[in-house]
């Protein structure tokens, strides 16, 4: 089992065992203080990890959880603990209107914690004081409609916004890639000392990661324009286009991701679907 790990005053870290193709490493839990304490992400529904979480708090209190955004593997353990759960809101709260739009689409997540309603929903830029700490809750949807990083002491909690292993999966209706781009913009102009993700370890320079984040994204927009402008009209065709050599266990990912481009240069009127805005529509450039 990880036990936790200091990372600077005030803060450890336990890493959930839940690693996968998407979580990387796993999920890690943070613990603001030591009594009382403030958990942001208490994790997955894992016995283990929630027995290394209440050994580490030693019957220290627990003045608040943080959820980053109701993604199972960040949120499922928050009421196990026993305090008030702050987030921006349910799985479904903070979608655009074109995502409520687009309606349910099949295998679209990472696992939707369709049971999440916390307690107090945080207003963007809203500051939170629970047991000595102060927060303050940054509204940065893209990964998830109710995403929010936290500010603290001038380091930031990314949750899946902004990681150093991998760049952020995508995957409409609750991915929304016009929003994280702004959402990039926006953590940029916060100008954060460090962060700390919900996965992977600490990025320690992020104005370089949001930089190099922000071109990847633009370089997989201008693959999909010349994949499309050279006839490639199928989600499947355009994937398997632009991702070369991709592993098996991540193609369903990368659909997902691709999709959520095709849905943005729709808006932006780039491209036309027909006969609809679905997966299974057939793409074009705008002439």
């Amino acid at each position: 089992m990880t036990e936790p790990r200091e990372l600077e005053p005030d803060l450890r870290v336990i890493l959930a065992p839940n690693p996968s193709a998407m979580t990387g490493p796993g999920t890690n839990t943070y613990l603001l203080g030591h009594d009382p304490v403030v958990v942001i992400d208490p994790g997955p529904d894992d016995p283990r990890h929630l027995a290394v979480i209440r050994a580490a708090l030693g019957g220290a209190a627990v003045a608040g959880v943080l959820v980053t955004h109701a993604h199972r593997d960040h949120s499922l353990l928050a009421r196990a603990l026993g305090a008030p759960v702050h987030a921006y809101g349910d799985a479904h709260a903070g979608r655009s209107a074109r995502m409520v739009g687009l309606g349910a689409l099949a295998d679209g997540g990472e696992g939707v914690d369709t049971t999440f309603h916390p307690d107090h929903c945080l207003a963007d830029g809203e500051e939170l004081r629970l047991g000595g700490q102060v927060l303050q809750a940054l509204w940065t949807p893209g990964h998830f409609g109710n995403h929010l990083c936290f500010r603290w002491r001038g380091a930031v909690f990314s949750g899946d916004h902004v990681m150093g292993w991998a760049s952020t999966f995508i995957s409409p209706p609750d991915g929304d890639m016009r929003a994280y781009m702004r959402s990039l913009d926006r953590l940029d102009t916060v100008g954060a000392r460090v962060l700390y993700p919900g996965h992977g370890s600490a990025v320690n320079a992020p104005a370089a990661r949001i930089a190099e984040l922000r071109a990847h994204r633009l370089a997989r927009e201008r693959a999909i324009r010349a994949a499309l402008a050279d006839g490639f009209s199928e989600l499947g065709r355009i994937v398997g286009r632009v991702y070369v050599d991709l592993p098996a266990p991540l193609r369903g990912a990368a659909a997902r991701n691709v999709f959520a481009h095709l849905i943005d240069l729709e808006a932006r009127g780039v491209v036309t679907a027909t006969p609809e805005l679905t997966p299974d529509a057939a793409f074009a450039l705008v002439s």
